[in-house]
């Protein structure tokens, strides 16, 4: 029994899914169901059964699991105190940040460079995941800034920074929809859709809106990154409703972007732990991420 088995154990009892387990731990899926078949094979128990798609705890696993997730925890708290020791060091200073992969790609390049110019010293670690993953990197001090929904869902956390978003149609130019002033269920009837898992809140929301319309959605492919979704939209696999905040970061001349009706609103924020206040440098880099997402919202009011 190793750390990798357990922070497998834990991403799958938390997410359900060997896949969405994978992203998170940046692994391949294959990998995820080794580390899970070991760990079965080393404590000769069967940890989980599949039902309708979903990996659930059995009694035995789910009477592990919070002593998993405290191990794991653990160990990335005297990993994350071990670096700072190394940094000490050389006298730089660690940002640890999370943010949705489409941000980490696509938007933190910029802030960092900005950052950058007058925090020399820094050293910054970037980490990307979902908005769960985001309050629990938090709270097991993985990380010292992350973006999150509001409100969150787990206590303990501080917002400084928040924003406002809304759902968007990302559709590309040649598309018939695409002159339209907005996009409601019924105009997606038997259109080809690019959405989010299914266990993101986001697509929660779409799902009820096609329900409420008596639409059922014409689901081609579902991933787990707005740009995922953006790009495939922009080569016509499909039409993707996504966050527009976010998807503002990959904008491109081949896609445009339509409200989706009824509106999905969203309230956003950069957060960090509540009993620990930040470090000036962390506070440095909390604001020059907060100033690039407001231009985006910028850019989004102009549009």
């Amino acid at each position: 029994m190793n750390l990798k088995q357990l922070e497998a154990f834990a991403a799958i009892s938390s997410l359900h899914t060997t896949t969405a387990a994978a992203q998170r731990l940046g692994l391949s899926q294959s990998a995820v169901s080794r580390l899970l078949g070991q760990l079965e094979e080393d404590l000769g128990l069967s940890l989980f059964v599949r039902e309708q798609g979903r990996l659930t705890p059995t009694r035995e696993g789910d009477a592990l699991v919070q002593e998993v997730e405290t191990i794991v925890d653990a160990a990335r708290c005297l990993e994350r105190h071990a670096q700072q020791l190394r940094l000490a060091g050389s006298r730089r200073k660690l940002v640890r940040v999370m943010v949705p992969n489409t941000f980490a790609q696509f938007l933190l390049p910029a802030v960092m460079e900005r950052f950058y110019e007058t925090h020399r010293d820094a050293v910054l670690e970037v980490f990307s995941g979902t908005y769960d993953a985001s309050e629990r990197a938090l709270l097991s001090r993985e990380v010292d800034l992350a973006f999150v929904r509001l409100p969150t869902r787990m206590p303990g956390l501080s917002v400084k920074w928040q924003f406002e978003g809304d759902s968007v149609c990302v559709i590309p130019r040649t598309h018939l929809l695409a002159d339209s002033d907005s996009v409601r269920p019924i105009d997606l009837d038997g259109v080809p859709l690019v959405l989010l898992w299914r266990q993101s809140a986001m697509r929660h929301d779409v799902d009820m809106a096609f329900r409420n319309a008596r639409v059922s959605p014409t689901v081609v492919a579902e991933v787990h990154s707005v740009s995922v979704a953006c790009a495939m939209a922009e080569r016509g696999i499909g039409v993707a409703i996504v966050n527009r905040l976010i998807a503002q970061c990959c904008d491109s001349e081949r896609f445009v972007m339509k409200p989706f009706v009824p509106t999905i609103n969203f309230a956003t924020g950069i957060a960090s732990l509540e009993s620990e206040p930040v470090s000036t440098t962390c506070d440095a880099f909390g604001a020059c991420l907060a100033d690039a997402l407001t231009n985006l919202r910028t850019l989004r009011d102009n549009a």
